[in-house]
């Protein structure tokens, strides 16, 4: 009952109104195109948002409306932009998940996003397509700046922004990846810091680093951003330590560490205290590399880019001869247990409150077309013939059938619609499960993202999670809420099936709608690794979602403007 109440006061704070857009200007537009791009001072033809890689910063504020309009540009290819990390707070229509919430933008087409982020989410965030693997060039940083006063003082900030370089095209990749017989797509070229790189097999002074330029004795706030497409990466600065001030948009206690692993798709703030004048004086040295390796691969990919203070004189297209730190190895659980929220949650639900565990056991089959699964099944954005959330609007999937049949199943899932689905009100416990590959026991390393209300995460750890044992080492932690952590496989292989590794979440199901949960991997987006939940019954998911025109619920249909008119959209919010 209090959910449903939820929704309806959440719905009764909408206009809910149909908008002819001809002369609407929202606060930021975005043009996507595929074109050739140097990158790393290679060509590659690469899908790019507003002609650079990444995307321009977009600043939006927390609490109020901001319209993002997308063109999609090219004329072979459909588009979507989904605002990792904000997915709970858009319009129903606006997560930016083709197959799962909207019907892609056609070629030559564009949409108009409406997001409000809620008050106590302003941080780190970024955007990117959600269309097979263009996200690997088309992504950009989005900041949600602060209603209220900050909670940390620091003088000014600097955005790294982690991306990956691949020399083959999106669609040799993709091709590749779903090709029987299967090809790999090949290890990331390059690890590129704001757009910047270069490959660890260029000559000498081919290409310059990234440099992150800082005033002596300055307190500076860095946004770290990880877009990579595979690459899993350990980061740490010259002689300079850092404290966590911020992951995945809320703010946290400071933990002091001297290094960041990061996985595609998270995000953390640090505190750099910048060198005094004497401090670098007695280290005679006004340059400091920032390190960072890939981990879990096959080999490790080691790269730079530069923390550089004023009249420093080295040139940032020189690479160190020898790395300045040590190559590092995974930490396993890094953090878990030891990141707390700067305010206590009172909403963290305790065990005797879950109402429903799902364990969801992931592992790859491989063979010659090799894939990806969750529970047996693997989903890609070709599964159903239209979005779900339209399906469910026009009375084709009925998500309360559904849950009938995923309870009966006794997995939580549903073989029909090949969804998860959850009611409102209830608590859940999702445990991610690692298992070695059928065929020969590997396992790999995931970094797992919710789209919808964050969750808290409940840590990790080898084997086969036990609940009561990790309840214990919950009282003496304060979970935080993330929307992407790492499931860890703790050893490269074991026998087929055999379980290496747990992450488990908590979370209470406020938000009616469709959301997808997937490892961030881009390879293994495209080889299956998603799931896609549906939470609340069709009532519910209308409610809190409102009426809609038939615009949205047709590919191409008039909420997609062209060159030809303007999109009739529905405004959400008020």
């Amino acid at each position: 009952m209090l959910g449903l109440l939820f929704l309806l006061g959440f719905a009764a704070a909408r206009q809910n109104t149909a908008v002819s857009h001809e002369s609407f200007y929202p606060e930021h537009v975005l043009r996507v195109t595929a074109q050739n791009y140097s990158l790393a001072c290679q060509d590659r033809y690469s899908v790019v948002i507003n002609g650079s890689v990444p995307g321009p910063e977009l600043r939006i504020p927390e609490g109020k409306v901001t319209w993002i309009r997308v063109y999609n540009d090219m004329s072979d290819a459909n588009l979507t932009m989904h605002w990792h990390g904000l997915t709970a707070f858009t319009a129903p229509f606006s997560d930016g998940t083709p197959a799962a919430s909207q019907w892609p933008i056609p070629p030559n087409h564009f949409f108009d996003y409406e997001i409000r982020p809620e008050i106590g989410y302003a941080g780190s965030y970024f955007y990117h397509s959600h269309v097979g693997f263009q996200a690997v060039s088309a992504s950009g940083p989005l900041i949600v700046e602060d209603s209220q006063p900050l909670p940390y003082t620091y003088d000014e900030e600097r955005l790294v922004y982690l991306s990956d370089f691949f020399n083959k095209t999106d669609k040799t990749i993709e091709d590749g990846l779903v090709a029987d017989p299967f090809t790999w797509s090949g290890e990331t070229n390059a690890v590129l810091v704001n757009g910047n790189g270069r490959l660890t097999t260029d000559d000498p002074g081919t290409c310059a680093l990234a440099s992150i330029n800082v005033e002596p004795g300055k307190t500076y706030r860095l946004r770290f951003i990880a877009s990579t497409a595979l690459s899993f990466v350990s980061l740490a600065i010259d002689s300079h330590d850092v404290a966590i001030i911020e992951a995945d948009g809320h703010y946290t206690k400071p933990l002091n560490t001297s290094y960041l692993q990061m996985s595609s798709g998270q995000r953390y703030s640090v505190l750099l205290k910048a060198k005094t004048e004497s401090e670098l004086e007695q280290l005679n040295k006004r340059h400091f590399y920032i390190q960072f390796s890939t981990l879990e691969r096959p080999s490790v990919l080691t790269g730079f880019s530069l923390l550089e203070y004023p009249n420093n004189t080295v040139d940032a297209r020189v690479v160190p001869s020898e790395p300045p730190l040590p190559v590092a190895n995974t930490t396993n659980g890094w953090i878990d247990y030891q990141l707390q929220p700067l305010v206590p949650h009172e909403d963290f639900p305790t065990l005797e409150e879950v109402t429903r565990r799902v364990t969801i056991q992931m592992y790859q089959n491989v063979s010659q077309h090799t894939i990806w699964l969750q529970n047996e099944y693997p989903w890609t954005e070709h599964v159903p013939q239209s979005p779900y959330l339209i399906d469910i609007y026009e009375g084709k999937l009925d998500p309360d059938t559904s849950y009938q049949r995923a309870i009966a199943n006794g997995d939580g899932f549903d073989k029909i619609t090949k969804t998860f689905p959850a009611k409102i009100g209830e608590v859940l416990e999702i445990v991610w499960q690692n298992e070695g590959a059928v065929s020969n026991g590997g396992v790999d390393t995931h970094p797992l993202h919710a789209h919808g209300r964050h969750y808290f995460d409940i840590g990790g750890g080898d084997g086969v999670y036990n609940a009561t044992e990790n309840e214990e080492r919950l009282k003496t932690a304060h979970p935080i809420l993330r929307d992407t952590t790492v499931l860890y496989r703790y050893r490269e292989k074991t026998t087929p099936r055999a379980p290496s590794g747990w992450r488990a979440w908590r979370l209470r199901v406020t938000d009616a709608g469709v959301w997808m949960i997937h490892c961030h991997v881009l390879q293994h987006m495209i080889m299956g690794m998603q799931t896609v939940w549906t939470f609340g019954d069709r009532d519910e998911i209308l409610t809190q979602g409102g009426p809609v025109t038939g615009s949205y619920l047709t590919y191409g249909g008039s909420a997609y403007g062209n060159s030809t008119h303007s999109p009739i959209v529905q405004h959400y919010f008020d």
